[in-house]
This record gives structure tokens, C-alpha cells and sequence, in this order.
């Protein structure tokens, strides 16, 4: 089996807040690249739960905020649609995502 390793480093101020975020995947890029925001979410077997990590720097606004969670409900129902094959629910998800995102006028 394979093995491809993904690092994720938050620069923190002396309050904790974040103030940099990089990250680096093997198999993608040649050195790290910067981001403003990262939502990691990962399913605990053990658990039947969900865990997440959300993080963003101080530098990211309320706009880009706005902006990254519609996209991130917008990819959302493609990759249920992936994992489930259940394209009427996704679609659902895609429509109710889009209506947020023009509601928030991120999307016209």
C-alpha cells in the first residue's frame, strides 16, 4: 500500500489566533502553499461521529468566509453524489446551497 502524507501548519499569535496557514501534500506541489481558511472533517470509525477542524487566519474577511462556505456546501453535494450515487438528495443539497449563496449574494 501506498502512503501520501498531508501537513497542515497554523502560524499562531500569543492568543492562539491563527495568522498563517500553509499546507503541503506529496503528491501535489513542490513546496507548501499558503491559505486563509481550512475546514478539515474527518469521520471517527470508532465513534460513528464526525470531527472537525476549522480554522482561519485574521486576515480572511467576512466576504471570503461567506464565499468559502457556499463553495464548500456547493462541492459538498458533489462529492455526496459521488459517495452515494443518490442524485436526487444531492441535487436537493445543491439547490438549497445555491439558494443560500444568492441570498448572501455570492452567487447572482
Amino acid at each position: 500500500m501506498k502512503n501520501s502524507e498531508i501537513k497542515l501548519n497554523v502560524g499562531l499569535d500569543e492568543n492562539n489566533v491563527p495568522e498563517k496557514i500553509t499546507w503541503y501534500a506529496e503528491d501535489s506541489s513542490d513546496k507548501p502553499a499558503e491559505a486563509k481558511g481550512v475546514m478539515l472533517t474527518l469521520w471517527d470509525k470508532k465513534e460513528n461521529n464526525t470531527l472537525r477542524i476549522d480554522l482561519w487566519t485574521k486576515e480572511m474577511t467576512v466576504e471570503e468566509m461567506r464565499f468559502f462556505c457556499c463553495q464548500t456546501m456547493l462541492t459538498l453535494s458533489d462529492t455526496f453524489l459521488r459517495a452515494t450515487g443518490d442524485a436526487e438528495n444531492a441535487s436537493v443539497l445543491k439547490e438549497f446551497a445555491a439558494n443560500f449563496a444568492k441570498k448572501l449574494s455570492v452567487l447572482k
